[in-house]
């Protein structure tokens, strides 16, 4: 047998089809039996492997030489963070206040949170951001909202750039926890995780009190986030809990929100045209 099939998932849905399909092994088979194990493959999976044939053997086989092909892993899953839902659980040693400490998602709860992930420590783009939200951490603890920042480095790389100065590159100090992904398992569990090159994207996700995603966005790496904004969403959300209206576009607690029917809807709108 020329590789073996290790585990086999199907599902289908009116939406979508999704194929699970691991297969390990090395094939050192001529062109001409490609096809036939191909085929083979989809008569085991029926009618759904069927309709999938040429997405299969684009993806399945990778030419290594004229005689030689390797079957990589093809998987495929849905979303494990989503809106309105719970936050995946995180736990691992971050910097707090200069030390070590081991923290989890459940420390925070009963508060917002903001988590955010970027690249690396020592980098570009990425101190910015640090330092732009440590130097507004009064405003987001004055509206009861704590942050937390990740990165794939070790919590020692955290704490020595913590310590170098800014001028240097470093962060000079930092208001708020810096936690340390090592073994890559939360910013893979929050899918933000690059794997070839074993950084993360510059994710950002907004957990209420109960721990309820309320708000993700995900920046390609060479562009920053802002603090405004995050603030700006933050004290939206609070105030959609607490009052029970919603908030229009740019909404800020200055301006006016609306309710969500429709007197209230034109209500808002006599107001704001």
């Amino acid at each position: 047998m020329w590789c073996r099939i290790v585990r086999r998932r199907w599902s289908n849905d009116s939406a979508r089809c999704t194929v699970k399909l691991n297969v390990v092994g090395v094939t050192k088979a001529p062109s001409l039996l490609r096809s036939t194990f191909v085929s083979n493959v989809a008569k085991m999976a029926g009618k759904t492997m069927q309709r999938l044939i040429p997405h299969l053997r684009s993806k399945l086989f990778v030419s290594l030489s004229a005689s030689t092909y390797i079957v990589p892993k093809f998987q495929s899953r849905g979303l494990a963070v989503k809106v309105t839902q719970k936050a995946p659980n995180f736990a691992g040693t971050a910097v707090v206040d200069g030390q070590f400490k081991e923290i989890e998602l459940r420390n925070y709860l009963g508060k917002y949170l903001v988590l955010f992930f970027y690249p690396l420590d020592f980098t570009f783009v990425c101190p910015t951001e640090l330092i732009a939200f440590s130097d507004r951490i009064d405003e987001f603890s004055k509206i009861g909202c704590n942050v937390i920042g990740v990165s794939t480095d070790s919590h020692f790389s955290h704490l020595s750039w913590i310590n170098t100065p800014r001028k240097a590159g470093g962060l000079g100090g930092l208001r708020y926890p810096l936690l340390a992904d090592y073994k890559k398992e939360i910013s893979r569990e929050y899918e933000v995780l690059l794997e070839d090159a074993g950084v993360a994207l510059r994710g950002l996700f907004i957990i209420d009190q109960k721990g309820v995603v309320r708000s993700m966005t995900i920046n390609d790496l060479p562009v920053g986030r802002s603090v405004d904004e995050t603030l700006r969403l933050v004290k939206a959300f609070q105030f959609v809990d607490e009052h029970g209206e919603v908030c229009p576009a740019n909404w800020t607690p200055e301006s006016p929100s609306m309710k969500p029917d429709v007197e209230g809807a034109k209500e808002y709108f006599k107001k704001v045209n």
